[in-house]
């Protein structure tokens, strides 16, 4: 499995790299209309669902656990459309929808890793993702109620640390590749 991933090592760097820039974004902006996180939400859903799952169908022929990855690429891509085309109910419904996905895509990260515990040194960087990603939602979980630029917040430091975490995640399998 670990070369099958390793061969697609730049889809972890990419989806790091687009969870910095939504960071960024998230800092910059933290007293955006809830409306237009929204959409920045969904659109960083639909992507990072588009290229997970990718992902999980390039490895599908070759590996037994493509499943993952399609599974976590289509929550993210229904989590991203329920965002952008139903922006009303997603305002009402945005941290519990965040909530919802942070924790299944931990969930999901942290499978994967387990699934890579025997072929990648130092698969802690996912197991860490994950862990990160189900604390982030379990927050969330627990302050419904939080003000907008709380939430941007959050969704910054989240997206921050987790795009590090994957983009390091990328970084490893590409040395696999050349070791």
């Amino acid at each position: 499995m670990i070369q099958h991933l390793a061969k697609y090592w730049w889809l972890f760097v990419l989806r790091g790299v687009m969870a910095v820039i939504f960071a960024i974004l998230a800092f910059i902006w933290p007293a955006l209309t809830l409306s237009v996180l929204v959409v920045f939400l969904g659109a960083y859903l639909f992507v990072d669902g588009l290229f997970s799952l990718v992902h999980g169908f390039r490895i599908m022929k070759r590996d037994s656990h493509w499943w993952v990855l399609v599974l976590e690429g289509l929550l993210g891509i229904a989590a991203g459309l329920v965002a952008l085309f139903m922006p009303g109910i997603t305002v009402v419904f945005l941290v519990t929808l965040i909530a919802l996905w942070s924790v299944v895509t931990g969930i999901l990260e942290i499978v994967l890793a387990i699934r890579l515990r025997k072929e990648l040194k130092n698969e802690w960087m996912l197991v860490v993702a994950g862990i990160f990603s189900i604390a982030f939602g379990i927050v969330l979980f627990a302050q419904p109620l939080a003000g907008v630029v709380v939430i941007a917040w959050w969704l910054g430091i989240y997206a921050l640390l987790f795009g590090f975490l994957l983009i390091l995640a990328g970084m490893r399998l590409k040395k696999t590749i050349t070791s």
